[in-house]
């Protein structure tokens, strides 16, 4: 290894570690001597998705031109798991504010026509929710003011393309390099993500709230090699990766956490998910230390969850998805639409202008949005649960009530990212979360009184009966 390799390495450990992570680390080694091999087979890679070329990045409407050079790289990284002789189940963590569903079927299509029959419902893709990645296709098609130039549409669209032949590629490689494995998983604990949403006399604003409702627990999926050797770690945290704003390339403190984890344990693909944190913000923000900060203690934590006696994790893997629609509030007339259009907000204002031109051409606006919820059941072991979209705390702290705790998962941003999706709380205070977010996404209005009953009965209908808590 070269000298300045080296010492860039050390600069690091120094930055983000202590003896008793260095202590952590040996016991893990220790304890990993006498893994034996399970019945799973495994494999994991990872791919750099840095953008080659200029581009919009996503996450902040303030941005008006393309990105200004690369602060860190970003990563699209995948985890293969087979069970005896099941069909292979995957997930697919991207650096991403939010990879579109289309997208996400595409790179589904593509990993079968390479010879692999990966059924839907056994593929979860899961967003970091990074604000410091490029644009794509189909997300946050309103969050700009001002239309993108054809130039600024182009790169956006030549940038999806990059993404999804570099997805395909990560997840072919983590299905043929599958190889006997032992995987356990436990849970720990991270204090940094803060409830967001803080009562005013003038309403709900985006600030730190601490009385607010959090989820601090931090879910780790370890994965090894029948000697011991850490092949794949997977962790899922209810936080917004929203630490950075700056017009650079960042994939904020998710980023971190997996820089350091890889960095812990060489050879190691480090995955990390994103919980029900649409609400949660991490703090304190906005300095690039601050993401560094956050993404080691996360690593740091994971590392003494990796190193303790963990629960194994055995199949068959039960993979279910059910979609249903999710009803719209009373949709603006056109007299409505008009007068919004003149609305201060660019944003609020280009979107008016959308649906005016689409009433006037006599389309009608869309009354519902499909959503699917996506569960997989690891033997009676493990439950996770997989959410589309922005999706509150107050969903993965009603999962975990309802379903045991110490058996229930809940990720959220995962297969796609459509909107912000409000609890009935949060729908009843009203505020960004609420509806002045279905602007940015696109969407004609907030949802309807109801959507919370609607989604939890769909993950209800998929979860077995031994993981439900009984009420008496």
């Amino acid at each position: 290894m070269p000298a300045s390799d080296l010492t860039s390495e050390q600069s690091l450990r120094l930055e983000c570690s202590s003896n008793l992570f260095f202590s952590l680390g040996l016991v893990f080694f220790l304890a990993s001597l006498h893994v034996s091999e399970a019945g799973w087979k495994a494999g994991a890679a990872k791919v750099e998705i840095t953008p080659e070329h200029p581009v919009r990045l996503s996450g902040y409407g303030s941005r008006t031109q393309a990105h200004e050079g690369v602060e860190m790289p970003i990563f699209a990284k995948a985890l293969a798991l087979t069970w005896a002789e099941e069909s292979p189940v995957v997930m697919l963590t991207v650096d991403n504010c939010g990879v579109p569903a289309a997208l996400r079927r595409e790179v589904l299509e593509r990993v079968n026509q390479a010879g692999w029959k990966l059924a839907d419902a056994r593929f979860s893709l899961h967003s970091s929710h990074t604000h410091c990645a490029p644009a794509l296709p189909g997300l946050l098609t309103f969050l700009f003011g001002q239309p993108m130039t054809a130039e600024e549409e182009s790169a956006v669209q030549q940038y999806g393309a990059f993404l999804v032949a570099k997805m395909t590629d990560v997840v072919v490689t983590a299905l043929n390099r599958q190889s006997p494995a032992a995987v356990a998983w436990g849970q720990g604990k991270v204090g940094f993500a803060m409830n967001r949403r803080l009562p005013t006399e003038a309403g709900f604003i985006n600030a730190p709230n601490f009385n607010g409702p959090v989820d601090h627990a931090l879910p780790v999926l370890r994965v090894r090699s029948p000697a011991g050797d850490l092949k794949a770690v997977l962790t899922s945290y209810a936080c917004h990766c929203t630490t950075l704003s700056l017009n650079k390339i960042h994939p904020d403190w998710a980023g971190w956490a997996q820089r350091e984890l890889e960095f812990r344990y060489p050879g190691a693909v480090a995955l990390t998910a994103i919980g029900c944190g649409a609400d949660q913000n991490p703090y304190p923000r906005r300095e690039l230390e601050h993401a560094k900060l956050h993404g080691c203690s996360l690593a740091a934590e994971a590392a003494r969850v990796i190193a303790s006696e963990l629960k194994p994790v055995v199949g068959p893997v039960a993979c279910a998805t059910q979609e249903v629609m999710l009803p719209y509030d009373t949709l603006p007339n056109e007299a409505d639409w008009q007068t919004r259009a003149q609305d201060k907000n660019p944003s609020t204002a280009r979107h008016a202008r959308h649906f005016l031109s689409l009433m006037q051409r006599g389309e009608k606006p869309p009354v519902a949005l499909p959503y699917a919820v996506q569960t997989w059941v690891f033997g009676q072991g493990l439950l996770m649960i997989n959410l589309p979209g922005e999706v509150v705390v107050d969903y993965g702290l009603r999962f975990k009530r309802e379903f045991d705790a110490k058996r229930t998962w809940v990720n959220a941003y995962t297969n796609d990212v459509p909107c912000y999706i409000p609890s009935q709380r949060v729908w009843q205070e009203g505020g960004y979360e609420a509806a002045g977010a279905m602007v940015y996404y696109g969407r004609p209005t907030r949802f309807a009184t109801g959507i919370e009953d609607i989604i939890a009965r769909a993950v209800s209908s998929l979860v077995p009966a031994a993981f439900r808590v009984s009420s008496n």
